[in-house]
């Protein structure tokens, strides 16, 4: 048997994880382009081109490492196989799954006829839609401006919002905010997960005039009609049904299938089973799980990534040593949360919700810094840094910042 460590991706994920070397040889995925999905919000408000987002797959893969342009079809962990789409079965000691989540557009009645057809309906959260946001808010003129966050796990928890204050911050530069109910309708019962990060922005919506409707979930858009049908959670059978000039929807979301229905490899939700401490796999010890694809209780983001990877390293490492584990992953995940042009809120937190804030001042505030570092400094600590191994987080540098106090 081979020996190596077989890492699968699928196209709609927003990560790819780093590669490490002497152990990862062979890379399975099919797609030409590797995206950098957090500026999906940007090209949404019109401050970024799709083109920016993307660079060739073989471009970003390390030296040395063999990449296998096909997809991943079956998992056989008590065999340690993967079968590929074209037949091949691959053997292997160590495994990383790291497939991201599949964007289920298709699960809201009406809703693909309405991205394909209505130039009103748009989501940033797919490259082939992304780029009609910024067309469809120029082109609003009156009515329901509505914005969706689904009945699932998603990837980047926060883009659904943010992209509902960016356009409340277009739609008053180009004066027509009067005109315009700006509506985010959220299957969550808060607007944020976390305790200090949803009071300042519920302070921003209420100085922006946003209507905030909890616990409505998207069940069908009918673009004939220019209406978006929504379920009231906490009473299923009640639906409510709104006019929409423009609607920016969220899709569902969930494991790829392939993952989803290895019963073997996943919980109950379909997401891959994981020590949420170590990032090894519950009952396969040679199987080791980052990113969205997992069942760790933090937000889905490439910031939590950047720490996972740290973890991963280590205790991939010492697996193949023979030695114990360390529990040292502590849930950290990062929103950098856009409040309008040039504001934003540097949400960072861990598993219990807790700030987990990098640097010494109150990240819960709207500045002006954060923004920057979302905008013009992200992108590339994403393509220099993380994806070539050089950033594993910001932990250390938020103990310098502290003083060494804290965590």
């Amino acid at each position: 048997m081979m020996s190596m460590n077989v890492c699968t991706y699928e196209p709609d994920s927003p990560h790819m994880i780093e590669m490490l070397p002497r152990v990862v040889n062979l890379v399975v995925y099919y797609m030409a382009l590797h995206y950098y999905q957090p500026m999906f919000t940007l090209i949404g408000g019109g401050f970024k081109k799709l083109e920016q987002a993307s660079r060739e797959m073989g471009s970003v893969l390390p030296k040395g490492v063999h990449w296998i342009r096909d997809s991943a079809v079956k998992f056989d962990p008590d065999n340690k196989r993967v079968h590929t789409g074209s037949g091949d079965q691959i053997s292997y000691e160590y495994m990383v799954i790291a497939m991201g989540v599949a964007l289920n557009f298709h699960l809201v009645p009406g809703l693909v006829e309405a991205l394909e057809k209505d130039p009103m309906v748009c989501s940033n959260y797919s490259p082939k839609y992304v780029s009609k946001t910024s067309k469809a808010i120029h082109a609003f003129k009156e009515g329901n401006a509505i914005f969706t966050f689904p009945n699932t796990p998603v990837k980047c928890a926060g883009a659904p919002q943010k992209i509902a204050y960016l356009t409340d911050w277009h739609f008053r530069r180009e004066g027509k905010r009067e005109r315009a109910v700006v509506m985010y309708n959220t299957s969550l019962p808060v607007i944020f997960g976390v305790k200090k990060y949803a009071a300042s922005l519920m302070d921003v919506v209420k100085e922006k005039g946003i209507q905030l409707n909890v616990r409505r979930n998207l069940v069908e858009v009918r673009s004939d009609k220019k209406e978006a049908v929504f379920e009231n959670l906490d009473n299923p059978s009640e639906k409510i049904t709104y006019q929409y000039e423009m609607l920016h929807a969220t899709p569902p979301m969930s494991t790829p299938e392939v993952l989803r229905t290895c019963e073997k490899l996943v919980d109950q939700g379909g997401f891959l089973d994981i020590n949420r401490n170590t990032l090894q796999h519950k009952k396969y010890p040679n199987i080791f799980g980052v990113g969205d694809c997992t069942n760790l209780p933090t937000a889905k983001t490439v910031a939590a990534i950047s720490e996972q990877l740290r973890v991963l390293k280590k205790n991939l490492f010492l697996q193949m040593e023979g030695k114990a584990l360390k529990p040292l992953y502590d849930g950290y995940s990062s929103c950098p949360l856009l409040v309008g042009f040039d504001k934003c809120i540097l949400a960072e937190f861990d598993f219990d919700g807790e700030p987990l804030e990098t640097f010494p001042f109150n990240q819960g505030k709207p500045m002006r810094f954060p923004f920057h570092l979302k905008r013009d400094f992200m992108p590339h600590l994403y393509w220099l840094a993380l994806l070539t191994g050089y950033w594993d987080g910001p932990g250390r540098y938020r103990k310098l910042m502290h003083l060494g106090m804290g965590r």
